[in-house]
């Protein structure tokens, strides 16, 4: 296997840096739609309405009242001028009017998400999947040989009628979604729902039956790229000696998803977070040997050079709020204002976050041992395993329902309060707050690869987006599809 050069991780340490300039990469987050009533509720009875103005000592006074009015220069508590006296005219005092509220703002709902996991109880990586690769990117080569398919289907959907129903289904029937008996007709039926919502599993979205959005964009590309990404797909696979055993991981960077895998079968597929293209997460294999409750997380040089050291001359409180202290080479913390931020001699110390919410870690780290120092681990910032496009760490990948996976890694070790590791005894040791470390009994094999395409059979392959821009394999062959079938 050949290995890209490492960037350190936090993946996480994007959460860090979402609300300032240390991201290098912007993140985008799922803005949150606001509630119809959230939305129509009056000032007043949300608490946001202006504050009612205090009563004026010009206003009329109640009936039956008088209210003596002090002469020009009388101090207060000085007796009322006599009855007859020629009351000293004073000038009215204008009452401030309270501004108009500024109308709320109702947040844009956030765009529907088109991503699934797949359901497909077979593993991404088998033993077979290099040679059934290869021979799928000899088919899909024969595809582009006999011209292509069509890249101009247009948006349709269950009930659409004419000759763009109709290039829909060759379009799907030479891919092999479709059979040859239902490749013609201009007439939506249930068929050719059926075959779009295979079209869909396949890509990693939503089985809607729909064409549109991620589907419409999936479908028109070109099959030569198709080829070229299960050519490249199986170059990278070639010459990798994983050990597959009764229980082993698989992160497909592509997909941004982890499985765990149990006798030859999907058990858990976790929703992944992986590194974005200036800081790829790596194609490795190693093994899952502890799992670390309430981590630290000790700041990569890298990190320190080129994020920590601009933020602090901007902001020198940055380190103290998100609880990262400095310490020299014999573990004495240094006052960060001790510290020369306009050099890079800050790289010479050790910058550790303390364990805790706000940890760049979260609350569980999966250590699998590696010449690159990479990891999988919880996030502070689960809201972004919400979204579409999760290529947002710095190279380690976040895994969702990490309790989950940290549970299944621990079946067979002992030492928990019943004796087991079960999820309920991991959440009472996080709570306990102190850093914690569980070995585990037996190592689980984990790999990370990087699969555009891939098959473990003889049907349709599987595709993702190259995010990495890392499929250069056959790329003389892919442009021979120079005009698309019609």
């Amino acid at each position: 296997m050949k290995f890209r050069v490492l960037i350190f991780c936090p993946l996480f340490f994007a959460s860090l840096l979402v609300s300032g300039s240390l991201a290098q990469t912007p993140v985008e987050t799922t803005p949150t739609q606001a509630s119809p009533a959230a939305a129509n509720a009056s000032p007043s009875a949300s608490g946001a309405g202006p504050l009612a103005a205090p009563p004026s000592p010009f206003m009329p006074s109640q009936a039956g009242e008088t209210t003596p009015t002090l002469g020009a220069g009388a101090a207060p508590g000085s007796p009322p001028p006599p009855a007859n006296a020629n009351p000293v005219a004073t000038a009215p005092v204008p009452v401030a009017t309270p501004a108009p509220p500024k109308p709320r703002k109702v947040a844009p709902p956030p765009p529907p998400l088109e991503t699934a996991l797949s359901a497909d109880p077979e593993p991404t990586l088998q033993p077979n999947t290099f040679f059934a690769t290869a021979k799928a990117s000899e088919r899909y080569a024969a595809i582009v040989d006999a011209g292509g398919w069509p890249t101009d289907i247009a948006a349709l959907h269950p009930g659409a009628k004419g000759s763009e129903v109709a290039k829909l289904r060759r379009r799907l029937a030479i891919e092999g979604d479709l059979d040859a008996f239902h490749s013609g007709g201009q007439t939506w039926d249930a068929e050719l729902t059926a075959a779009v919502k295979r079209f869909q599993a396949r890509m990693g979205l939503k089985q809607t039956g729909i064409v549109a959005g991620a589907t419409l964009k999936a479908m028109n590309v070109p099959a030569g790229v198709r080829f070229r990404e299960l050519a490249s797909s199986a170059n990278r696979l070639a010459g990798v000696n994983f050990p597959f055993g009764d229980r082993y991981v698989v992160a497909n960077l592509p997909s941004t998803s982890v499985e765990a895998v149990e006798n030859g079968r999907v058990v858990h597929r976790y929703v992944a977070i992986v590194g974005d293209p200036e800081h790829p997460s790596p194609e490795i294999a190693a093994h899952v040997q502890v799992v670390n409750l309430n981590p630290t997380w000790t700041v990569p040089t890298s990190i320190i050079k080129k994020e920590i050291i601009p933020r602090m001359q901007r902001d020198p409180g940055y380190l103290t709020r998100q609880k990262i202290r400095i310490l020299d080479s014999s573990g004495q913390e240094i006052n960060p204002k001790a510290v020369d931020w306009s050099t890079e001699r800050a790289a010479d110390y050790t910058l550790r976050q303390d364990s805790g919410a706000g940890n760049s870690l979260g609350s569980i780290r999966v250590g699998m041992p590696n010449k690159l120092a990479v990891y999988m681990h919880d996030t502070p910032s689960k809201r972004l395993f919400g979204a579409d496009y999760r290529f947002l760490s710095h190279g380690c990948v976040r895994v969702q329902g990490v309790y989950d996976y940290a549970e299944w890694l621990l079946q067979g070790t002992g030492g928990g309060p019943n004796g087991v590791w079960d999820k309920a005894a991991l959440l009472a040791k996080v709570k306990e707050g102190a850093p914690f470390d569980i070995r585990l009994a037996t190592s689980v094999p984990v790999i990370w690869v990087y699969l555009t395409g891939w098959s473990n059979g003889d049907g349709p392959a599987n595709f993702r987006d190259d995010v990495y821009s890392l499929d250069t394999v056959g790329e003389a062959q892919a442009s021979a599809q120079s005009a698309p079938a019609q």
